[in-house]
């Protein structure tokens, strides 16, 4: 007996003329009634708003961290199996004769930046710092802190968060989008990639519920991204300019130094998006790339290259060795040490937050892997956007990280490091290898690749909201789109800043990371069952959906 057709189209109801010409009116109008209520909430009730989204921040990370924890472990296996799997993994996005659109420098490129590359420029010093200080090694005691011996602890730890787990989040929900798209005709929105359990159930209501919730956790976790990298920014501008006013009592960035660089970065962020893929986040993607490179091979020159080498190759043996067992741990909340200490490091601080992050982050980022890699294999996919990510990271953390962490164990830093802002540890570390002469020269530098990377991962942004707004519909839009949006994230951004901080930020990203961890799990799920059932199809005898031909079109409206 044959076996059920798959559903190869979704009748998606957009507007044929007006405003929202060429827009599913349900998810877009929702879309903007929750954002457009959540700037109001926390614009004229901001000391309340603030104190909720604390609480919900709490609550959160409490009840559902470990669902964050065995979530996050699925969804790692499902894609190295995918990948290993021999009859899977040489199936192409696209159909047999699908060839990519990008060169693989361009293609990695715009992956890295648009899914991680502004937290290397941040947490490539601060975590591993962090993690010298305090991690559940020398919470139990098994490691002094801030010796000698924490290294290999400090890098186990860094790299299970900035590793196969980060990226694999990112990788399923694009492999699912890709294949849906590109192999069965569906459009490339969130929504099509849970059809094999829905069916045409997604055309409606359903459907709108769930691209909305792809749409909110964008903004948000877009908006986390955005801060953590504009702290920064201002740090670097207070440096450059020596502009007292930038930097408060306790020498972190003030409110208006945020403000004026989140002015800087949305603005180039819109003027790049309204550029399309092709042109501007291909070419900022590229500049990225290169000035990355330059800065590794600055520290690799000044820094402390055998600690990083040592540290690279030692990190990566711990890190496979003790995956499983991080992967699957979890730590309850309770009053007595040193149980209280490692929820609040897991939960609070670390793991469960990151995951969180990841996740809200996984609807743009997957959207726009899907949109970038018709052509490639699935191995070649999960290669490219798993693995090859993952040895980036591990080297931008052994190599920076590693000559801040030398710097402190050797006396040279004198506790500059470790006594500097997360925003500013970076920069001290540069002040420390090479004095006060070439500082400024190094900090512009950085100031220059934080731009372009958070502008990277802006437009993008952007450029995939109006892409689940439009029904996965993946030409360029009106200007007038793109120009909404990309302010409507600016002024989400302010307010929560202006509200109760980064803090705020990143408690606002917890409210669409939650049910959008669903719709992630059940999109790999939908994914094995769609592959199950093609593999069935093939034994029969029976033919598969023929992909059809498509061509982005980057011209404007």
């Amino acid at each position: 007996m044959a076996l059920k057709p798959p559903v190869t189209d979704l009748n998606i109801k957009v507007s044929k003329d007006g405003f929202y010409e060429g827009f599913s009116k349900g998810t877009t109008v929702g879309s903007k009634i929750i954002i457009i209520g959540l700037v109001l909430w926390a614009a004229v009730f901001p000391e309340q708003a603030g104190a909720l989204l604390l609480k919900i921040r709490g609550w959160s990370f409490e009840s559902f961290g470990p669902w964050y924890i065995y979530a996050m472990a699925f969804v790692v296996f499902l894609c190295l199996v995918l990948a290993v799997f021999p009859s899977i993994g040489k199936v192409r996005l696209g159909g047999v004769d699908a060839k990519p659109e990008f060169s693989r420098f361009s293609w990695f490129s715009m992956m890295f930046g648009a899914g991680i590359g502004i937290g290397m420029l941040t947490f490539s010093t601060a975590e591993p710092i962090y993690h010298f200080a305090s991690n559940p090694d020398t919470i139990i005691g098994a490691v002094a802190p801030e010796s000698a011996e924490t290294l290999r602890s400090v890098y186990k730890w860094s790299f299970f968060h900035w590793g196969l787990t980060a990226w694999s989040c990112y990788g399923i929900v694009g492999l699912a989008l890709a294949f849906f798209s590109y192999n069965r005709n569906l459009p490339l929105t969130i929504r099509s990639g849970l059809t094999p359990f829905f069916g045409r159930k997604m055309e409606g209501v359903a459907g709108d519920l769930v691209d909305i919730s792809a749409v909110i956790a964008t903004i948000l976790g877009i908006a986390v991204t955005i801060g953590y990298g504009i702290t920064q920014f201002a740090s670097g501008l207070s440096i450059i300019t020596g502009a007292d006013w930038m930097l408060n009592s306790e020498g972190a960035p003030t409110n208006s130094a945020m403000l004026l660089g989140l002015g800087v970065i949305m603005a180039a962020s819109i003027l790049s998006a309204a550029s399309g893929v092709r042109k501007g986040i291909k070419w900022l993607s590229n500049i990225n790339m290169v000035l990355s490179f330059a800065l590794l091979a600055f520290f690799l020159v000044f820094g402390s290259p055998f600690v990083a080498i040592q540290s690279f190759f030692v990190g990566i043996a711990d890190y496979i060795v003790n995956f499983p067992v991080q992967a699957m741990t979890y730590w309850a909340n309770s009053n007595v040490e040193p149980a209280a200490t490692l929820y609040k490091w897991q939960s609070v601080w670390w793991t469960v937050f990151y995951w969180a992050w990841w996740i809200a982050f996984a609807p743009f980022v997957g959207l726009f892997f899907a949109r970038i890699s018709r052509g490639r294999t699935i191995r070649e996919y999960v290669l490219g956007t798993m693995i090859l990510p993952s040895i980036m990271c591990f080297i931008w953390f052994t190599v920076v990280g590693g000559t801040a962490i030398d710097l402190e164990l050797t006396g040279k830093a004198g506790g500059a490091i470790l006594s500097a802002g997360q925003e500013a540890q970076l920069f001290a570390t540069l002040k420390v290898m090479v004095g006060s002469g070439l500082f400024k020269l190094l900090t512009f530098m950085v100031a220059i690749l934080l731009m372009t990377y958070l502008v990277t991962s802006a437009d993008s942004g952007i450029l995939i909201l109006n892409t689940i707004l439009s029904g996965g519909d993946e030409g360029q839009k009106a200007k007038r789109h793109i120009i909404f949006w990309g302010s409507a994230v600016t002024i989400v951004i302010t307010v929560l800043l202006l509200a109760g901080g980064l803090g705020a930020i990143k408690s606002a990203m917890l409210l669409g990371a939650l049910p959008f961890s669903a719709i992630m799990v059940l999109m790999g799920l939908a994914l094995i069952k769609a592959l199950a059932r093609d593999a069935m199809r093939l034994k029969k005898g029976e033919e598969l959906v023929k992909p059809e031909v498509r061509k982005l079109d980057d011209q404007p409206a």
